[in-house]
């Protein structure tokens, strides 16, 4: 996402509270300069630095942006919190409101083990700072834009604001159609509880002559290793070279996280693969699930292994879904979409802006 922007607004510095990205990922994001804040010298960042989490807001308003037109903050969580001037745009692509503030906050406590007791009281005290501060910054951003229509109702919800929709894009010139399938299904995901892939291998549990392959690393690996039967294997991470024919080959993909957007299904459908998803979150918007000839999967309704296992099988007695319906359906994502319709965008906005202002000079963006 944020090399499509710079690609976007090439000569835009980024702020950003730390930078740790290896030398081939930074060198994707060009020459442009990347300034971090405080949080990235302070002790055990590098590793923990999601520590310092009461800092974030703090931090992100110590930069000085002052010689911008527009700034466009990259946010999930506090990149918003970045102060624009009276003269200065402030454009927020959201991909969501803070989770861990808002819908999900008792998720991810219990997640880390701060359900209740004195530390769980203190978390819930500091998240429900930040949530206050996460609205009062609302009032410095003039364009909200949301990553899905689903976040653009959360953004509604969460902060009564408006927001417009931008959809992110997708690596179609990677990800490719293959010339054979095999007889596997394949998911994608870090192995984390709200991807619900437990589901999934527990589908296939009671679906014994079918098989699962699961691609991806996290702190639920070892657990699903130990759990999962003889037809799922779990791949663990899966490097790019090998993964583009793991998809390629499966016969379709599955999906059972409610996800905000949601890439990995639209990878899928770019190789031409089915999509086996849950009908919630920013999949609904992407995968196409009505019967008629531009149909490119099959919604579930609830994420576990009874509904995955009916899914299946309705996609296999069903009507054959076109593998290069798929792929169209997948191009309308692409990357050169999202890079001009993002510059329009802010182009039409800052035009509309300097309306309010007295010189008009070409847009200078920064990127937080």
């Amino acid at each position: 996402m944020l090399v499509d922007l710079r690609n976007a607004f090439p000569d835009a510095p980024v702020y950003t509270l730390v930078d740790f990205l290896r030398e081939p990922e930074q060198a994707l994001l060009g020459p442009a300069p990347v300034f971090t804040s405080l949080i990235q010298h302070l002790p055990g960042a590098r590793s923990h630095f999601r520590r310092y989490l009461p800092l974030f807001p703090a931090a992100m308003r110590r930069f000085d942006l002052g010689d911008f037109d527009v700034i466009l903050s990259n946010s999930h969580a506090v990149a918003k919190f970045a102060h624009a001037g009276k003269q200065q745009l402030h454009i927020c692509y959201c991909h969501t409101p803070m989770r861990y503030a808002w819908d999900l906050r008792d998720r991810y406590l219990a997640d880390g083990g701060l359900g209740g007791g004195p530390a769980g009281f203190l978390a819930r005290s500091v998240l429900e700072r930040i949530r206050l501060a996460d609205l009062a910054a609302n009032a410095g951003i003039h364009r909200f834009i949301g990553n899905s229509q689903y976040i653009a109702a959360r953004i509604r919800r969460c902060y009564h604001r408006d927001a417009d929709v931008i959809y992110p894009p997708v690596d179609t010139a990677r990800f490719v159609r293959g010339r054979t399938t095999e007889d596997y299904y394949v998911t994608v995901s870090r192995l984390v509880p709200y991807k619900q892939v437990d589901a999934l291998v527990q589908a296939f549990a009671r679906m014994p002559d079918r098989r699962l392959v699961v691609a991806g690393s996290g702190p639920k690996l070892a657990e699903l290793r130990a759990t999962a039967p003889g037809n799922v294997e779990m791949r663990g991470h899966v490097a790019a070279p090998e993964l583009l024919p793991l998809m390629q080959g499966a016969r379709a993909f599955l999906f059972a996280a409610e996800e905000d957007f949601g890439i990995a299904p639209l990878e899928a459908q770019a190789c031409g693969l089915p999509v086996i998803a849950l009908g919630r979150g920013g999949v609904a918007e992407t995968v196409r699930d009505a019967d008629s000839a531009g149909r490119t999967g099959v919604f579930f309704t609830e994420s576990t292994p009874d509904a995955i296992a009916a899914a299946v099988r309705r996609f296999e007695a069903g009507p054959p879904i076109d593998p290069e319906a798929c792929r169209i359906n997948a191009l309308r994502f692409s990357r050169d979409r999202f890079r001009n319709e993002f510059r329009t965008y802010v182009d039409t906005h800052w035009t509309a802006f300097q309306s309010g202002l007295r010189t008009a000079t070409p847009v200078q963006p920064g990127v937080v």
